[in-house]
């Protein structure tokens, strides 16, 4: 491999690492598991470099990589911690320990749907995608994203406490 190639790799690796570490956190919801996650997925791509480094966006191709490495594990997650800290902290104000109480009781609620919900919710809510592009990424059509999202949301609207609804 040449030291050009390595070169891109290690930009795209440096420039994208912490936004996938925080996707591959809001899908497994462990920190521990994020960073497994991910380490597989960058051994996976240096691997096959030369055709990915090659895309017109590398970083979507390496995201999408991360949810379907997700998706495909077959072994159950054995270790269900829950994050107690977002990759990056701002410095505020609130009540830290209310907003950790419902950081945690929203990691609860997201641990309780099926992978694929799971992964159409984040990519809609936390990555911003249409349904054309989380489509793309799952590998479905966008009536199959949307209705996943529909019973993702209605099973965590149907979780919800009853002091908690909106």
């Amino acid at each position: 491999m040449t030291s050009e190639v390595s070169q891109s790799f290690d930009q795209v690796v440096g420039s994208s690492e912490r936004r996938l570490l925080r996707v591959a956190l809001m899908l497994s919801g462990s920190a521990h598991t994020a960073e497994d996650l991910v380490q597989s997925v960058f051994a996976r791509a240096h691997r096959r470099w030369s055709r990915i480094g090659a895309l017109e966006h590398p970083e979507a191709y390496l995201r999408t990589m991360v949810v379907n490495e997700f998706l495909s594990w077959r072994r159950r997650l054995k270790n269900r911690e829950l994050p107690t800290a977002e990759l990056t902290e701002t410095p505020t104000t609130e009540d830290i320990g209310a907003r950790q109480a419902q950081r945690d009781a929203a990691w609860r609620l997201l641990a309780t749907l099926p992978r694929r919900q799971r992964a159409v919710l984040v990519l809609r809510y936390y990555e911003d995608l249409p349904d054309d592009e989380i489509a793309a990424v799952l590998n479905c059509t966008a009536s199959t994203v949307r209705s996943n999202a529909a019973r993702g949301l209605a099973s965590l609207r149907a979780e919800l406490p009853a002091d908690e609804e909106c």
